[in-house]
Parts: C-alpha cells; sequence; structure tokens
C-alpha cells in the first residue's frame, strides 16, 4: 500500500476517488492525468503495462485496470485503498437520493397546509426555500422540521380573527413551537417565516432590526412594545394614566406619541364620533402649528399603521367613533389607505380621483410612480387614473386642502368622505 502514497500516484488517485464519489463506485469509467509528468508516466506505465510516450498530453486509466493493480500490489481494492489513505469516500448519489427523501419528508407539512391551495404568496415561498438551496441547507444541518414549524407560524397568523389583539413575539413562539425564543432575530425559523411573511405583505424582505419590527407590526405581532407607537393630536380619552395625558395634551395642542405598552396597560375609552387619520408626520405637525388645541382629533400612522395606532383605532371603534383616512397616492399609499379603510372601517379623506387629478402639478418635478399597481375600491377609477399619469402626488403636496378641511369641520359639515 505505501508505493501508492507516493507523489506520482497522487493526482491519479484523486481522479479515481472523484469519479468513484460521483458515480457511487462504479468502476466501468475511466480517469486520466492531464500533462503528466515522467514519474506519473512511468507509474500509470506499470499499471496498464503499456508504453506511454513522453510528452503526451493525457494519459487515461479504466478504473478496473486501476482495481486490479492495486489489489495485485496491496490485496485491497481500489476503494479500500483510497479510504485507508483518507478520507472515507463518500458515496455522493446515495447521499442526494437521501436529501432528496428528506426534502421531500419536510415539505409534506407545508403541501398539505389550507395555505397552499389559497394562497399565492405561499407557494411563492416554498418555490423559493426549495429552488434557492436554503431546504436543502436545512436538511444537511438536521434542521427540517422547522419547515413544519414555519407553516403551523404562518397558519396560526393567518387564522386569527380581523380584530385580533396584538401578540408579543415570545408569547407566539411559545404558542407555535413552545420556545420563546425561537423567532428571536436571526434564528433559522424566524428566517423562515420572515421570509413568507415579507412575500404576504410584497414587501422586500427586512434589511435592519426596524424594518424587522414593522413587518411583524403588520400582522400584530409586536417586537417591543415601547418602540411600536401612534402621533396624536388632540385625542381626548377617558382612563388613568395615559387618558389623563391624551386629555391635557389635547387642551393644549401638543403632538404626543401614545406606545402600544401605554395603550395595553393603560386602556382607554374615546369618545370622539370622527378622528382623521394623516399618514406624514409634517401635516399633523402643520395642524398642530396652525389649529393647535382647536384642530379636531387628528392621528398620524407615520407610514405604514403600527399595532399601537390598530390598537388606538380599535379604541376609537369601540367608542362609537369613526376614522376618515388620507394618505400619499403612490403604490404604498394606496395599499396602506386599502388596509385602514378595509381593516377599520374607515372612509376615505380626499382620496377620490378628482382629488388625485387636482394635486397634479405639470410641471416634471412630481415623483414617476414605481412598484406594482394597487386596486382601489373605495374609487376604482383612482387607480386608472394613476396609472394613466403615471406620477406620485404626495400628501404634503396637498397639505393646505387638508388644514382646511380640519379648520372647517364639524360633525354637521361632515357630509361626504370623499
Amino acid at each position: 500500500m505505501e508505493r501508492f502514497r507516493g507523489a506520482e500516484y497522487r493526482r491519479l488517485l484523486t481522479a479515481a476517488r472523484r469519479s468513484l464519489e460521483r458515480t457511487g463506485g462504479d468502476l466501468s469509467r475511466s480517469v486520466g492525468v492531464s500533462g503528466p509528468d515522467e514519474a506519473e508516466r512511468d507509474a500509470i506505465i506499470g499499471i496498464t503495462g503499456r508504453y506511454r510516450a513522453p510528452g503526451a498530453k493525457r494519459i487515461t486509466v479504466a478504473l478496473r485496470e486501476l482495481n486490479s493493480a492495486v489489489h495485485s500490489s496491496s490485496g485491497l481494492s481500489l476503494t479500500e485503498l483510497l479510504e485507508k489513505i483518507g478520507p472515507p469516500l463518500a458515496n455522493r448519489p446515495d447521499t442526494a437520493a437521501r436529501e432528496a427523501d428528506a426534502r421531500r419528508q419536510a415539505l409534506e407539512p407545508a403541501y398539505v397546509s389550507r395555505l397552499y391551495t389559497s394562497s399565492a404568496w405561499y407557494r411563492d415561498w416554498l418555490n423559493g426555500i426549495e429552488g434557492d438551496g436554503t431546504l436543502t441547507r436545512l436538511v444537511r444541518r438536521g434542521d427540517a422540521a422547522l419547515v413544519a414549524a414555519a407553516v403551523r407560524t404562518l397558519e396560526f397568523l393567518e387564522s386569527r380573527p380581523a380584530d385580533r389583539a396584538p401578540i408579543m413575539l415570545p408569547a407566539l413562539a411559545a404558542e407555535v413551537v413552545h420556545d420563546t425564543k425561537a423567532l428571536n432575530e436571526g434564528t433559522p425559523l424566524a428566517g423562515l417565516v420572515v421570509r413568507a411573511l415579507a412575500l404576504r405583505a410584497d414587501t422586500p424582505r427586512p434589511r435592519n432590526a426596524q424594518e424587522l419590527r414593522d413587518l411583524w407590526d403588520r400582522f400584530d405581532v409586536v417586537v417591543d412594545d415601547l418602540s411600536s407607537r401612534v402621533l396624536v393630536l388632540n385625542l381626548a380619552a377617558e382612563g388613568s394614566g395615559l387618558g389623563e395625558w391624551l386629555t391635557g395634551a389635547a387642551r393644549t395642542g401638543t403632538p404626543f406619541y401614545a406606545t402600544l405598552h401605554q395603550l395595553l396597560t393603560l386602556p382607554v375609552a374615546v369618545a370622539d364620533p370622527m378622528v382623521h387619520v394623516c399618514e406624514n408626520p409634517a401635516i399633523l405637525r402643520r395642524a398642530a402649528g396652525e389649529l393647535g388645541p382647536a384642530c379636531p382629533p387628528l392621528v398620524c400612522t407615520e407610514g405604514r399603521p403600527s399595532t399601537a395606532f390598530r390598537r388606538l383605532a380599535r379604541a376609537v371603534a369601540e367608542g362609537g367613533g369613526r376614522l376618515r383616512y388620507h394618505g400619499d397616492f403612490d403604490w404604498p399609499g394606496i395599499s396602506i389607505a386599502a388596509d385602514v379603510l378595509a381593516r377599520h372601517g374607515a372612509g376615505p379623506w380626499r382620496m377620490s380621483t378628482a382629488d388625485y387629478l387636482a394635486g397634479l402639478r405639470a410641471d416634471e418635478e412630481q415623483v414617476v410612480l414605481d412598484g406594482t399597481a394597487q386596486p382601489t375600491p373605495w374609487d376604482p377609477g383612482l387607480s386608472a387614473a394613476m396609472q394613466r399619469h403615471g406620477r406620485a402626488v404626495y400628501e404634503e403636496a396637498v397639505g393646505a386642502a387638508l388644514i382646511d378641511d380640519l379648520a372647517g369641520w364639524s360633525p354637521a359639515a361632515d357630509s361626504k368622505d370623499g
């Protein structure tokens, strides 16, 4: 055996190892050495018994011949020799078959889930983790069971009612997989679930901690109940603590941030018949500066509504009040508007086709619409008009009209929601 440890056999045996591993031990093939030196040429001549001229570009050897030569010299088969030299030979076809079987088993609970037939985003998620190697990596790490855990998590979130209360992330993890830390940022299970939720929300995967919190927030899962907040102006409320603070801030026309933690631990009752909602904090700042305490109740989502906003909106509805919403005329803004109107029974506030057209400017400074067009069920012509003109109208550009509405608003004057 020591004979074959020499440098003159190294490349030949390496080629033999690659071939046997790739084929699962098939000896019917040949291997070769390109640009062999004199020592390698002599070694191969010794194995085959056939003369090979100096300067050959490549010399090939049938594996059966090599196996016979090894056995005659050492009493070992080629496979046994290679394993003694080390490392042990892999059986790639067998490994691939076992991995394929493990992948099938891992995906079984995913394919029988009700989400598979009902949700395109879910099927896209499965295709993605199958196609980019994620599933194979999980199988090789022994984490294939995480696919089933991710499916259970997604099913749990999808089955929650529309008026659901928020759930803390550790509580969600404990409910689904009995491990409060299983969905923490950076865990393999969190990676699978977050990837699916981003598809569900039709948004890019989070790139930082804030975007990650915002994504969970969209599904009423709270990563941090102190960072989930809502900006409020002149919304008086009943209730000790937070209710008193909101009422005090309303007396002076002072904007106030209410956190989800406050809304959960110091619940409030709201009796206002109408609460206006804007998307951009610049509108609320302007209302506070120009109208002060005279401004009717105004709440700002600061982009995508947080769980804190939804909790406060629920308090408004429970008190018999209604929301009236305005946001940006771009596709993300339209998506937010549709969500607020549908989820909270809100009415549109200057969100009609006519309002969009009035906000268009003749100059070229307006931002070109980007992204996927969104439906506008409260005014079907709006989406078509936005696609036709291809321009965004941001809330700040129509701020004067919004402030005029707030300045002149009264319950009696509230006869339309356009």
